[in-house]
């Protein structure tokens, strides 16, 4: 697993020179952030998944344009994925200009009832959510919402990657057994 912004950098540049092991390894490291990013925009995963491989295509042939003087290099992939993700968001709604005027669009298939029932079931889950301590709470947040690797949660926690993979879990069991109660 890749560790820091150097690393990436690292992977990055191996890249540009047609590394395979370094592509495969940037890969493994940054593609489940990559594919919360995709899957937000998205909000399909099956074509979250496409746009996936779409933008590693895209990150094996613009490798070297990665430049690094004060960029982050997972700042450069994460921009990648984002525009890729909305190109394809305004190719499937026809191409309009203004991404922000149609992200709201609300789906016809959904009924006032339907989004009742994902309101109440959101806020059974947000009331859950507060029951947890607060760093883990925030930690739940970030690896599962906004796609933080166990890693970076790790780091950001000043625990080592098992104590943040056992918070996780923990925390998941205590949600599942919150949410059937």
């Amino acid at each position: 697993m890749i560790d820091d912004a150097t690393d990436i950098a690292d992977m990055i540049a191996r890249t540009a020179l047609r590394d395979r092991a370094a592509f495969r390894r940037l890969y493994d490291s940054s593609a489940p952030k990559l594919f919360a990013v995709a899957l937000r925009i998205l909000k399909d995963r099956t074509e979250a998944e496409d746009a996936l491989q779409d933008i590693y295509v895209k990150i094996w042939n613009r490798a070297d344009r990665f430049a690094g003087g004060g960029t982050s290099p997972m700042g450069w992939l994460v921009a990648i994925a984002r525009n890729h993700a909305i190109d394809r968001l305004r190719a499937r709604r026809g191409g309009h200009s203004d991404i922000d005027q149609h992200v709201d669009i609300a789906d016809p298939a959904r009924s006032p009832e339907s989004e009742a029932i994902a309101a109440s079931e959101r806020s059974r889950l947000d009331g859950c959510i507060e029951q947890l301590d607060e760093a883990k709470a925030n930690s739940v947040r970030a690896a599962y919402l906004d796609g933080y690797s166990y890693q970076e949660l790790a780091d950001r926690h000043s625990v080592p990657l098992n104590t943040m993979r056992t918070w996780l879990r923990r925390s998941l069991i205590r949600l599942r057994e919150c949410l059937e109660a």
